[in-house]
């Protein structure tokens, strides 16, 4: 009992000193963009109704959530995705409203992994959700913003992959197959395992074009080019028309100035079952999973009562921090404390030093010296918590001031004086 007590359950952990500093740096940089963008902030609760993650709006499977009762005996579930709950709150908050709305959010999701293979079972997201407006220009926005938020937080080298739900989709309509080959077919293609859909295409009784269109459906990742491969295996107006929008939304992000950063992958078909249209996901080194996730979602808000086609993504922060770190790219946070250590005496002299310092927006650390301690374990707490410097009150007056970093001293104030 006491070992559970002082560790965390599997998959969660703590965060703390630098590690906490740097996140919060990030999270600051990427909230800051989309405020540039004019989305307005939104919170939602930690945990929902069950209803609201049910199956049917298309999140993940009810073994994976984490499930508990209120004292009325109503089923609840933590959250482990956030946009639902806009969605559900969209619904009720902006039921009225007739122009497009634009909301941002930042807050914890929970996911109790069936099968645990070192994946978080909690972890940080930061997103954007465009409400009220299907059109090629909130698309657009939306990708354009991811790219703009990773550049914020000081990432180089990352692909933002577009795809269209609705091309990968009239590849199995057309296929016709029953629900347990058509989830075998979707594993393989999420996993590139193209021979194996071949192996199984076989089995069965498909259309020559349909076949010949999973046979080249691995050369349609890439650049623009690869929107031509997906017009010549268009196998109806539904998979035509996925890429004519994606056409569509290169050229206006091309006027954003992001395409560098934009591929395509037309065998892209979603995490989440509630996609309708556009799905993008962004990647980078350092990482073995897409740090944003996001798409368009237009029946998802009409399932808690309001007609709203949507588009918008979710930075997982943790992911993008990892990947910061493994890539060695610098985050710069500032050691902008002061520790203030003063002599027993010195007590009212040093609160008095602290308020002055408090009151022109300077950070304080506090702390009375035991005269058994050396001053150097002091210092050292000073270096691991932030602080730039440490100021010293001593007993008999003197007061000196060391730079943490390079153990300049200077001072202050001289005994007698």
């Amino acid at each position: 009992m006491k070992n559970q007590i002082i560790h965390t359950p599997e998959g969660v952990r703590d965060i703390y000193n630098k590690e906490c500093k740097k996140k919060l740096l990030i999270q600051k940089r990427l909230h800051r963009m989309l405020h540039l963008y004019g989305y307005q902030d939104i919170q939602t609760p930690t945990f929902e109704f069950f209803d609201v993650f049910r199956k049917e709006i298309g999140t993940i499977p009810s073994k994976e959530l984490y499930k508990f009762f209120d004292r009325e005996g109503n089923t609840l579930s933590l959250r482990p995705d956030i946009t639902p709950s806009i969605a559900r709150a969209a619904a009720t908050l902006f039921e009225h409203e007739e122009v497009p709305v634009r909301l941002c959010y930042m807050g914890n999701i929970f996911i109790n992994h069936f099968s645990y293979q070192g994946r978080p079972k909690e972890s940080t997201q930061l997103g954007g959700e465009f409400i009220g407006e299907d059109s090629v220009d909130a698309d657009a926005e939306m990708i354009a913003l991811v790219a703009d938020c990773l550049k914020s937080a000081g990432l180089e080298k990352f692909q933002v992959t577009v795809g269209h739900v609705d091309f990968f989709e009239s590849l199995m309509n057309e296929a016709a197959m029953d629900a347990k080959t058509e989830e075998q077919v979707r594993t393989l293609v999420s996993n590139r395992n193209y021979f194996g859909v071949l192996e199984i295409l076989d089995t069965l009784c498909v259309n020559q074009k349909v076949k010949e269109a999973f046979e080249h459906l691995e050369e349609m990742t890439g650049g623009i080019e690869v929107l031509e491969k997906g017009r010549q295996y268009s196998l109806n107006t539904k998979a035509a028309s996925a890429v004519k929008r994606l056409e569509k939304i290169y050229e206006v992000l091309k006027a954003y100035g992001v395409e560098e950063y934009i591929t395509f992958d037309l065998s892209m078909s979603g995490t989440y079952g509630y996609y309708t249209g556009l799905i993008f996901r962004a990647y980078t080194f350092g990482t073995g999973d897409a740090i944003v996730k996001g798409g368009r979602y237009d029946h998802l808000i009409e399932k808690f009562g309001k007609e709203s086609p949507s588009v918008g993504f979710a930075i997982v922060v943790d992911e993008l921090v990892n990947a910061l770190e493994r890539q060695k790219v610098e985050i710069p946070i500032k050691d902008d404390n002061t520790l203030i250590l003063y002599d027993k005496k010195k007590r009212m002299a040093a609160i008095s030093l602290a308020k002055e310092f408090r009151d022109s927006q300077k950070n304080i650390e506090m702390m009375k010296r035991d005269p058994e301690q050396d001053l150097e374990v002091y210092a050292q707490h000073g270096r691991q918590n932030g602080a730039g410097s440490m100021i010293y009150l001593e007993e008999d007056e003197q007061i000196y001031m060391e730079n943490l970093q390079n153990g300049h001293k200077k001072i202050l104030k001289k005994k007698g004086e």
